[in-house]
């Protein structure tokens, strides 16, 4: 049986929307950027690395690593990071050691940040079941979620907070 044109025109763009969705952000991008405007959620792709901590009171860290699919466009401060369990959420301060700076990501580019976080123990009274990550980039409010599964985050403080840390974006790759 021979493949119609229309047929393999119709799999070949499939393939190609299926190829930019997933944890790579929104596949119906259009690469809206105008040259140099801040990089915004539906012109990147998203991946996310952990080096998860292996029990309650280790380190561990979650690399997220943005790729620009559209025009050149620029990242200026810290992304925005909020860690949900349930109907509870907390904000992940800024790494107060770390100094932002302006990228500027060429289509292709990549870039990434670091939440750093101690494990908590598992359903304790100083500890956060986090579920769920969600993260803006900044100069936008649309926001990014992936699934946390790298263990409780140890809460600090009297008002709870998460003993967590967001680093600024840093170039990645070549």
């Amino acid at each position: 049986m021979r493949a119609t044109p229309i047929t393999v025109a119709a799999l070949a763009a499939a393939l190609l929307l299926t190829a930019c969705g997933g944890n790579g952000g929104d596949s119906s991008s259009t690469n809206k950027n105008k040259a140099g405007d801040a990089c915004t959620l539906d012109t990147v792709g998203v991946q996310v690395a952990a080096s998860a901590a292996p029990s309650a009171g280790d380190s561990g860290n979650v690399t997220v690593t943005i790729t620009n699919r559209g025009t050149k466009c620029t990242l200026n401060g810290f992304p925005g990071v909020d860690l949900y369990a349930g109907n509870v959420s907390s904000t992940v301060p800024a790494d107060k050691a770390a100094k932002t700076q302006k990228l500027t990501l060429a289509k292709d580019a990549t870039a990434s940040f670091t939440i750093t976080y101690v494990r908590g123990g598992t359903g304790g009274k100083k500890s956060l079941p986090v579920k769920t990550v969600k993260f803006t980039l900044p100069g936008s409010t649309a926001d990014h979620s992936f699934t946390w599964s790298y263990g409780e985050v140890a809460l600090k403080g009297a008002a709870g907070e998460p003993n967590a840390s967001v680093t600024a974006f840093q170039q990645a790759g070549d």
